[in-house]
């Protein structure tokens, strides 16, 4: 079984409305979302879940203060722009192999052609949705995929594009399946570790949304969700999201499956 290392890489912070993140809950709450990428690596995979926001985050704050306020745009620390972190750890863009994208939004799209070698997955489904859907409340066409990676991904990337289906393998030990519940995009990453196997979701966004059984409130369907609480509960050690702040202080180094990588909390 391929052991791989995952690095939790912190993108930015934003603000949102407890109902947001809690179904008819938390209604008097802004909550914390410490938005992440997440660097896989071993056996000559250099793979990536997300590739952040844009190194301008003015157009997507300006859409979120739009229907949110101010208070929701992304904040972002020097050295935190994705590509500038993996130069940090001695990675090139150039030599990242695998791009997942879940979901498809601003904050995991924006960079896709910073990686001009890379593969791209991306669930069949959600880039179905994408193309088909003209009316919709929650997966509004450019907040979703920006033009310009619209372009790309459609002309110069298109020979690396792979649509996943429901069940699918990126390579052996590094698995997905498709999630649903937060977009018609979401899927759960699944990674093999020495510690034991990690997923990597965006279909719920705290601990407290999975330890709980409390579906994120901007949620599509509610019975997706439980479906995806269930099978991580089941088959995760360490039950990973793009947006909770917990896990930046639950890991040692932000490394799970490497040297100083420790299982409190799963």
């Amino acid at each position: 079984m391929m052991g791989f290392e995952i690095r939790l890489l912190h993108v930015g912070d934003g603000e949102v409305p407890g109902p947001e993140v809690y179904w008819m809950s938390d209604w008097d709450q802004w909550c914390r979302l410490a938005f992440q990428a997440f660097l896989i690596q071993g056996g000559g995979v250099n793979a990536l879940v997300s590739t952040g926001p844009a190194e301008d985050l003015t157009p997507m704050n300006s859409q979120w203060a739009s229907f949110l306020g101010e208070r929701a745009a992304m904040r972002r620390e020097p050295g935190q722009w994705l590509p500038d972190q993996l130069r940090a750890l001695s990675v090139e863009p150039e030599e990242i192999t695998q791009v997942i994208l879940t979901p498809l939004q601003l904050y995991t799209t924006s960079n896709v052609a910073h990686f001009p070698n890379a593969e791209i997955f991306l669930a069949e489904r959600g880039w179905t949705h994408f193309h088909r859907t003209k009316r919709h409340p929650h997966d509004d066409r450019w907040s979703s995929i920006p033009p310009d990676v619209l372009t790309y991904l459609t002309h110069d990337a298109w020979d690396r594009v792979r649509l996943l289906a429901d069940e699918d393998e990126i390579v052996p030990g590094l698995r997905t399946w498709w999630a649903g519940a937060h977009h018609r995009a979401s899927i759960v990453v699944e990674a093999d570790t020495e510690s034991g196997l990690v997923t990597i979701t965006d279909a719920y966004f705290t601990r407290r949304n999975l330890d709980q059984r409390h579906p994120i409130g901007i949620c599509e369907n509610i019975y997706e969700a439980l479906d995806v609480f269930d099978r991580v509960s089941e088959v995760a050690d360490h039950a990973l999201t793009l947006y909770d702040p917990d896990q930046l202080t639950r890991y040692p180094g932000r490394l799970i499956g490497g040297s100083t990588a420790e299982v409190s909390g799963g």
